[in-house]
Order: structure tokens, then C-alpha cells, then sequence
């Protein structure tokens, strides 16, 4: 009798354990927001902001649930801030929200469409947002954008940057996804560094993608700019392709506007740098640190007659003039710089001589 009494007591002694074991784990595992958030870290460990963006490529249907539990966590941001953009350290470009875009799902497209912001009160570009197809996409060569002069806009150019020009139009849905010319709500300031090293990759990968798949891709591009200044800090860039589910297309870069060896002042576009610059107003040189921009000397030598200078740019062909040329009396005033000084120089500088005048 007392054995069998031991024995119904160990018997439901194991009982109790068994049943007290479930119960702990249902209670650590239930919270589905601390799965989700082990998923999310572990999938953006993975990410890196400082190598260049590389097109997805195959379909992975583990990768897809990734960003679905990515986009539901509730670590996950839903909305920018430039308080939040790391400081500029010699890259083009850095991640945002672990490089995933800020789109809602009613915001995907698979319909191309493309739209502006109206100007705000200062004349600054708004945010451009679109879903780019192969039939958004230019037939024809770009035209002239000369015409367009954004907001914090100077004809600035340091010798030792590519191009020579500081700022380019920067379009923020670039011509090749958008076939957008002279759009003034799509053309912000911005450095050549911006242009060609932070945008331009982006945009590169975005039109291979379309072009190959014939997908479309939401596209999005908002100039941030910092109270009233004219010239944007940078530019937040969103991609993400629609019927593949962000499988071929997923990014969400900062990209800044910036120029290395060059120091910006945003408020009014005006720049200080080590090197050579020229100035288009009055092609005025000078060496070490030069300020570029607009000032009283270059404002009254505007209005002088030609005859006074050596040569006359033509800053939107880069060729240079003799006063004289007929292809001065032809050029835009918009696209006209004045310059004094030796061929040499102004060769050096990054122009070509006339074919007309032979300058």
C-alpha cells in the first residue's frame, strides 16, 4: 500500500512539472513584438551605408517575409528627421532607417504617374514623388536648363572640382527616369559631389532595373532644407519596386549636399574653398581660400561693356569669345560670363576656344 502511495505521488509530482514547463513557455514566446524585433535586428545587421548601392537580384520568398516583419515591427520609423542624419564624413551618401523606405502600402503604384510640389514661399523645391515606368522615361535628348536659376543658385567654379562648376540644377527625379527638362519644381542647388557621387547611382540602378524588368518603381525625392535657408542640406531618396515586392528595388539614402575641400553657406548659397576659382559674373581669379558668390565688385562689373574683357564665357557650352564673336551677340545673357586674363587661363579653367572667332 505504501509503495503504491509513493507512487501516485511521484506520478503526479511529474505532472505538475510537465504542466508548470508549458506554462513558462508560452509566456516568454507570446509577445509577437519581441519575435518581430529579434527578426528586424538580425536582418539589419546586414545592412551597409558606406558601400554602394548594388541591384537585388532573384526572388528569395524568405527575404520578402523579412521586410514584411521589417515594416509591422514597432522599432520600425515611419517618418524622417534631419536630427537624426549623421553628420557629413566624406560620404556621398548614409542610410536611413536601416535603408528601408518610408512608403505606405497604398502609396504603391503600378501605374507610372510623376508629381511636383508647388514652390513654397521662398521659391524652394518641395518633395517629387513618382512611379517611375518605361514610359515615363525620355525618347529624345535633354534640352537646355540654363534657364532655371533655383534658389540659392551661383555661378561658381573651383578649380579643383570635377567639372569645375560648384552646383550643378540638380533634378531630383533625374531626366533619364522622368524625361523632365526645364521643370523649376524638380531643379534644386546642389554640388557636383551631390549630382554625380550621392544621386546619381541611385538613379542609374533605378533605370537598369525598369528597363530590364519593365517593373515599376516608387520613387521619391525630398530636398530638406534647414528654416529659410535657399540651398538644401541634402536630399532623402526612397526607392522601392512594386510588383516584385521590393525584391529588385529597396533603398532609402540620405544623400548630402556637400563638396569636399568646399565650405557652403546654405543660407544664401555663397562658398568658401582652398584652390583656384573663377567666378562666372566677372571671371575675377584667386588662389587659396576664395569665396565664391555674389558681391558688390561682381555686381557692378555686370552692367560694363564686353569690349572690356579679354574673353566672354559661354558657361553652358563652356566655350570662350572674343568680344566681338557673333556667337556672343547670340548668347544668352543667362548663360554669358566676362572674362580678363591670358588664353592659358582661361583654357586652364575648363573652357574651349571658338571655332567662329578663333579666339
Amino acid at each position: 500500500m505504501k509503495n503504491k502511495f509513493k507512487g501516485l505521488l511521484v506520478y503526479l509530482t511529474l505532472i505538475a512539472l510537465f504542466f508548470s514547463g508549458c506554462s513558462q513557455d508560452i509566456s516568454t514566446y507570446s509577445d509577437n513584438t519581441e519575435v518581430t524585433q529579434a527578426v528586424t535586428k538580425s536582418n539589419s545587421a546586414t545592412k551597409s551605408d558606406s558601400k554602394k548601392p548594388k541591384k537585388k537580384s532573384g526572388k528569395n520568398t524568405s527575404s520578402k517575409k523579412n521586410k514584411s516583419s521589417k515594416r509591422t515591427t514597432k522599432s520600425s520609423k515611419s517618418s524622417f528627421s534631419y536630427k537624426n542624419v549623421p553628420k557629413y564624413k566624406n560620404k556621398p551618401y548614409v542610410a536611413i532607417n536601416n535603408n528601408e523606405p518610408f512608403f505606405k502600402k497604398n502609396e504603391l503604384k503600378g501605374k507610372s504617374f510623376e508629381k511636383y510640389s508647388k514652390l513654397d514661399y521662398l521659391g524652394r523645391c518641395g518633395v517629387a514623388e513618382a512611379s517611375i515606368g518605361t514610359d515615363l522615361m525620355p525618347s529624345e535628348k535633354r534640352g537646355s536648363i540654363s534657364q532655371v536659376k533655383p534658389t540659392g543658385w551661383h555661378s561658381v567654379r573651383y578649380n579643383f572640382v570635377d567639372g569645375k562648376s560648384l552646383y550643378n540644377r540638380c533634378h531630383l527625379i533625374g531626366y533619364q527616369l522622368s524625361g523632365e527638362n526645364a521643370n523649376e519644381r524638380n531643379l534644386i542647388t546642389g554640388t557636383r559631389y551631390l549630382n554625380v557621387d550621392g544621386m546619381l547611382p541611385f538613379e542609374n540602378m533605378v533605370a537598369d532595373y525598369v528597363k530590364e524588368t519593365k517593373n515599376h518603381v516608387m520613387y521619391r525625392v525630398t530636398p530638406v532644407f534647414v528654416g529659410n535657408e535657399l540651398v538644401a542640406r541634402g536630399v532623402l531618396m526612397e526607392g522601392y519596386s512594386v510588383e516584385d515586392d521590393g525584391d529588385g528595388i529597396c533603398f532609402n539614402v540620405f544623400c548630402y549636399n556637400a563638396q569636399p575641400n568646399v565650405k557652403i553657406n546654405y543660407a544664401t548659397g555663397e562658398s568658401s574653398g582652398s584652390g583656384k576659382i573663377k567666378t562666372a559674373q566677372n571671371g575675377s581669379s584667386k588662389n587659396n581660400t576664395s569665396k565664391g558668390g555674389t558681391s558688390k565688385n561682381q555686381t557692378s562689373n555686370e552692367n560694363q561693356d564686353d569690349s572690356k574683357y579679354d574673353y566672354i564665357l559661354n558657361m553652358n557650352t563652356h566655350k570662350f569669345h572674343l568680344p566681338g564673336c557673333r556667337g556672343v551677340k547670340q548668347m544668352s545673357e543667362a548663360n554669358k560670363g566676362k572674362y580678363k586674363g591670358s588664353r592659358e587661363e582661361v583654357i586652364e579653367q575648363g573652357y574651349e576656344p571658338c571655332k567662329i572667332c578663333n579666339p
